[in-house]
């Protein structure tokens, strides 16, 4: 069973997901300039967004992505009554995992002087884990009964002897078995992602603008000699209708959360909830650009043949007399999916939520996206027990 949504969104002048310069990112799509949101920044947009963590209610449903595991390994076993040097002890061995082949490489102090880091002084993992909640008191486990079986010998294992000895169940986290994970420690089971997030585009041609902005010194009198602002700089922005594309392969998100039809059922509702609701945090505080789409289409299908529909709109959308750039987009949407599904023969599912009135060709018109939410829900339910 494969799940697809697509939507059209318009975001007010913003600068929600930067690039190294802090510009808005963009790309080039149909020969002309775009504006662009990351998958990336979109996934950790739902994924540490209100409505997700709610939608799951927390629990052992939720993973974190950090260095900071064994910091985390030490403070489990120091609730359990662990004494706190075995703790530590136990902590900066598990700072090894997934160090790579450069964990004996010097580093260069200040001065131009070589020194060696001492092993596992901070705590922390040469490269980030995504973890499971549920993994941690597994591994704590583990780990404490290898020391516990020898202290001199496990200060002294090697890497690749101690990921070899110690082994995380597979996480039962939805986030990661929405998202995947790689890691290259042999401890950590890699997670093959169940869904794909597209770099959200603009369906408009897009330049950007500048705006320049002047902070007042709240203590600065008319007495004083230098009357000019406190600070002058200027921030890029821009203001883009954006296509957003997901897809959900249900029967992967299933397998990846050991089998449980009803979690995987319900993570994707919380998917679809947060990503209708959940916007980029990026320069929000000088922007405020929360708006949510203007169209979201569903679709449903029992094969797994995924159809991204920016091709739509490699002809940018322009405005017209008594025609908006949204109404053009959700228009030129309906058009190339109805095109498309009917030159390849693909069956689907459709169902779509608007605002103002619009209409997508081919798919039930749902009023809420409450409503929307129940209905995908209940194709899924009734294709799981089919």
């Amino acid at each position: 069973m494969l799940v697809q949504i697509h939507m059209i969104q318009n975001h007010a002048p913003s600068n929600l997901n930067r690039d190294d310069t802090g510009s808005p990112k963009e790309a080039v799509f149909g020969g002309t300039n775009r504006a662009r949101i990351s998958s990336q920044c979109l996934k950790r947009s739902i994924r540490q967004s209100e409505v997700f963590r709610e939608s799951m209610g927390e629990g052992d449903y939720l993973g974190v992505r950090t260095r900071r595991m064994p910091l985390k390994l030490a403070a489990v076993l120091k609730d359990r009554g662990v004494p706190e040097d075995v703790a530590e002890a136990i902590m900066r061995k598990a700072t090894i995992f997934g160090r790579g082949k450069d964990k004996d490489k010097d580093q260069e102090s200040e001065g131009g002087m070589k020194r060696r880091s001492k092993e596992g002084e901070d705590g922390m993992t040469r490269q980030l884990i995504f973890l499971g909640k549920d993994e941690l008191a597994g591994l704590a486990d583990q780990l404490l009964e290898l020391y516990e079986s020898g202290p001199e010998e496990f200060a002294k294992m090697k890497q690749d002897e101690l990921e070899k000895r110690v082994k995380s169940a597979l996480p039962r986290s939805v986030d990661i078995a929405l998202f995947g994970r790689m890691t290259t420690s042999a401890t950590f089971e890699d997670v093959q992602a169940s869904a794909q997030v597209a770099h959200a585009i603009s369906t408009t041609r897009v330049e950007h603008q500048f705006d320049y902005f002047t902070a007042v010194d709240d203590l600065k009198t008319e007495a004083d000699d230098d009357r000019g602002a406190g600070m002058i700089s200027d921030v890029e922005f821009n203001s883009a209708t954006y296509y957003k594309y997901f897809a959900v392969d249900f029967s992967a998100l299933t397998e990846n959360l050991g089998g449980d039809v009803e979690t995987a059922r319900r993570s994707v509702v919380a998917f679809l909830r947060a990503a209708a609701l959940a916007t980029p945090t990026g320069k929000q505080n000088t922007f405020a650009a929360h708006n949510p789409p203007d169209a979201i289409l569903i679709e449903v299908s029992a094969s797994h043949i995924p159809v991204n529909y920016a091709n739509a709109f490699v002809d940018p959308v322009r405005a017209a007399a008594g025609v908006d750039v949204v109404k053009t987009s959700v228009q030129r949407l309906s058009e190339y999916s109805e095109e498309v599904n009917r030159a390849y023969g693909l069956v689907r599912e459709r169902a779509a939520l608007t605002t103002r009135g619009m209409a997508i060709e081919g798919a039930e018109s749902i009023g809420t996206l409450e409503a929307l939410t129940e209905w995908m829900s209940a194709k899924l339910a009734g294709a799981s027990q089919a």
